[in-house]
């Protein structure tokens, strides 16, 4: 967004002719939206089109998929593998072979001299299932470090917690079809239209179909709020005490669906004592909802024949996180609103295959959503890949934001960051330069060369892009797609699932396992894998009749599909039978007690900070920042600033301030609206060097995802031609 700009230039993107068009899925967020790609009389890709066969997004592509295929030849890519001594000299271009070795090596050398686990491995939510499965195998079956996790501990974390809290597994138990059955929508956290427009897409088109009360809970005015019938503007941090309070409403007046909390919940009573303290006429002195709009929504929730909640990272990111998570499941479970149409907790996940590294990664445990802690798993696992059990560690290690704080204390000396840049996604920027610098020996692995973060690495690999290879993502909805490898890969770069590959054949027990080529002959392990029970029951996660063929045909297959299955439809629901993974086969009621942790605003930081997305970019730009049309309409690190409070310290629209929180400083350009309350400002959080260097980073106790939404700032005026030429300095970067 350019602000001020009086004659704004449209996007426009010119007809090209194309010979042939080619099916793929989009690489950006965890929509999962079918995307064909045309190719030119020359066989060079000119541009793409949403699938209008596909369930998921029938033809529809926001900016980001309609310019993804610019991605294959933007700027900034890493041709060839590069090595050096020392942090900051000049890499030199090395082969595969050498860079490999290199890294093998000094692995082995760091956990020879501190021990297995002082080697740590940091993965992404952007690779292909079939890779995250590879990159598990090495990282457990080879190099044996138990401080192994994915940048998805930053935005999906709470969201895994709270569903295995709750349920006993991982695994969204909705899809998008609910929103054509459901009678009650409401949204915590979540600004659909600009964060995931497709699903919002979907979610107008059940609207003007069918009218429903839509409900979003969020402390600013998103674009989601505004097309709301009920805006909640919550207090930062305090959705657990609405939703308790709510609770206490429909329980106190007898609205709950004892039937099925009878049959297939377990702690009730627990819950009824507990939301006995969050009467609304108290409750709401501490979220900021007034008790008679609280009263009036838990009524119309609790009313509707069928109805559903969805968040995005408004819930996820925060020290209550998890317990938020698991408070919306109370609410839906009370209200009998889980496995039927219309009636579910449906989390809206972040980067594209978010799903894949939560089911076949193995980063908080072994593939298929089993657990290191459970020796039966262990041994099943272990058979499969032809390796002693007890190479594995009895219990998960750290999650990445443990991971990075260890190195301070010299418990971790090396790591391999696969697709993740911490330098711009991790809380508190500058602690994290610290942490890198002090490294043995880092490894970044990325499409890009000028990733911040390898400027701290001692060995490069460049990694191919999206439609470079093949295999498969997981959308948010459970729907297993495919990637199609569509150009050969760029220069020198190679696939991630080559690389794994070539790494394992470098440890003794890479020796032992297998380690397919093909990623469809990899796909047809996980399907192997993907069959058995859990607590006497068949598992959830369960792709055994899938294909490569089968998920093309039907553009998408959602799980469980068994190798008993017929038809291409999949299950678009979990738990309509009422039967949970858990030892009782019911789901756990978990009382959810609020402690406010929250860093608070006061006199000298009297602003809440608030961060989110603009439809325009991707997580932290490192690809949507080099596509033209993308970065035209937000090529600036804005803040949002209500005029009342901009006019109480003499500032003025399209100027620039500096932010400082406890942690550190950020320069911005103004936003003047009405969109956030005097005490409240909002940045998009695409941007590098800005908004975590400001950030809190407090995790939460459950799923160790940070407090990204929630910290305190001041706001200082800054000289206005320095803050201009800073942000033109950042812009070529």
């Amino acid at each position: 967004m350019l602000f001020g700009r009086k004659k704004r230039k449209p996007i426009t993107i010119p007809q090209k002719k194309v010979k042939e068009w080619k099916y793929t899925t989009c690489n950006y967020c965890s929509t999962g939206c079918s995307i064909e790609i045309g190719l030119g009389e020359d066989n060079k890709i000119v541009t793409s089109r949403g699938h209008a066969g596909a369930d998921v997004n029938r033809g529809k592509l926001c900016i980001k998929g309609i310019l993804e295929h610019e991605l294959f030849t933007s700027p900034g890519r890493g041709t060839e593998p590069l090595i050096r001594d020392k942090h900051f000299e000049e890499f030199e271009q090395t082969t595969w072979d050498n860079a490999l070795d290199v890294t093998a090596t000094k692995i082995k050398e760091i956990q020879q001299k501190y021990g297995r686990d002082a080697f740590a491995v940091v993965s992404t939510g952007q690779l292909l299932t079939e890779e995250f499965y590879t990159l598990g195998k090495l990282t457990r079956g080879c190099i044996g470090t138990n401080n192994y996790d994915g940048n998805t501990t930053l935005c999906m974390a709470s969201a895994v917690s709270g569903y295995k809290r709750s349920f006993g597994a991982d695994g969204p138990p909705g899809c998008y079809d609910d929103f054509e059955h459901t009678h009650c929508f409401m949204a915590f956290g979540s600004n659909l239209p600009e964060q995931h427009p497709i699903i919002y897409w979907r979610l107008k088109e059940a609207l003007e179909k069918r009218k429903f009360p839509l409900i979003v809970v969020d402390p600013r005015v998103t674009m989601l709020a505004q097309f709301a019938d009920i805006h909640l503007p919550i207090t930062p941090g305090t959705d657990c005490v609405l939703i308790n309070s709510m609770m206490h409403v429909i329980i106190n007046e007898g609205l709950q669906d004892t039937a099925y909390i009878d049959a297939h919940t377990q702690g009730f009573d627990e819950i009824k004592a507990l939301v006995q303290d969050y009467d609304p006429k108290v409750a709401q002195h501490e979220c900021g909802i007034d008790e008679d709009t609280i009263r009036n929504v838990a009524r119309l929730y609790a009313n509707a024949p069928a109805a559903m909640s969805i968040w995005t990272m408004g819930i996820n990111q925060s020290t209550h996180g998890s317990d938020g998570v698991a408070n919306i499941n109370n609410l839906n479970l009370i209200t009998g609103n889980i496995g039927k149409p219309g009636g579910t907790s449906l989390s809206i996940t972040g980067q594209c295959n978010a799903m894949g590294t939560r089911e076949w990664s193995s980063c908080s445990g072994l593939p298929g959503y089993r657990y290191l802690e459970n020796a039966d798993d262990r041994q099943e696992i272990a058979d499969y890949w032809g390796i002693d059990p007890e190479f594995f560690p009895k219990q998960r290690g750290m999650a990445q934001t443990d991971i990075f704080p260890a190195i301070e204390t010299g418990e971790i000396k090396g790591m391999w960051l696969v697709a993740t840049n911490p330098m711009t996604s991790m809380p508190n920027t500058s602690r994290i330069r610290k942490m890198l610098e002090s490294l043995d020996f880092l490894v970044v692995q990325d499409v890009y060369r000028d990733v911040e973060t390898n400027q701290y690495s001692h060995v490069y690999f460049p990694a191919s892009v999206w439609s470079e290879k093949e295999g498969c993502h997981t959308n948010t909805e459970r729907r297993v797609n495919l990637i199609s490898k569509i150009v050969p890969c760029f220069a020198n770069s190679k696939p991630d699932l080559w690389i794994f590959n070539q790494m394992a054949k470098r440890f003794e027990n890479g020796k032992k396992i297998k380690f397919p080529d093909k990623a469809e002959d990899v796909f047809n392990e996980m399907k192997e894998l993907s069959k058995g029970q859990s607590y006497g029951r068949p598992r959830n996660l369960d792709i055994s009749g899938m294909s490569y063929e089968k998920i093309i045909k039907a553009r998408g297959i959602q799980w469980p599909y068994r190798d008993t299955d017929e038809g291409l439809k999949g299950t678009p629901r979990l738990y309509s039978d009422g039967i949970f993974p858990t030892k009782s086969g019911k789901a756990n009621l978990i009382p959810v007690k609020f402690f406010n942790n929250n860093e608070q605003p006061c006199n000298d930081y009297p602003f809440w900070l608030n961060s989110g997305r603009v439809v325009e970019h991707f997580h932290t730009r490192t690809r949507t920042g080099k596509i033209g049309n993308c970065n035209k309409f937000s090529p600036t690190p804005y803040m949002e600033m209500n005029p009342d409070a901009a006019l109480a310290l003499g500032i003025e629209h399209m100027s620039y301030v500096r932010l400082t929180s406890r942690r550190g400083d950020a320069v911005v350009m103004v936003q003047l609206t009405q969109r956030v309350a005097q005490n409240m400002v909002f940045i998009p959080f695409h941007f590098h060097d800005c908004v975590n260097r400001l950030t809190l980073g407090l995790l939460d106790p459950y799923s160790r995802q940070p407090a990204f939404k929630q910290c305190s700032v001041r706001i200082q005026p800054v000289d206005q031609a320095e803050a201009a030429r800073l942000n033109v300095e950042r812009r070529s970067y």
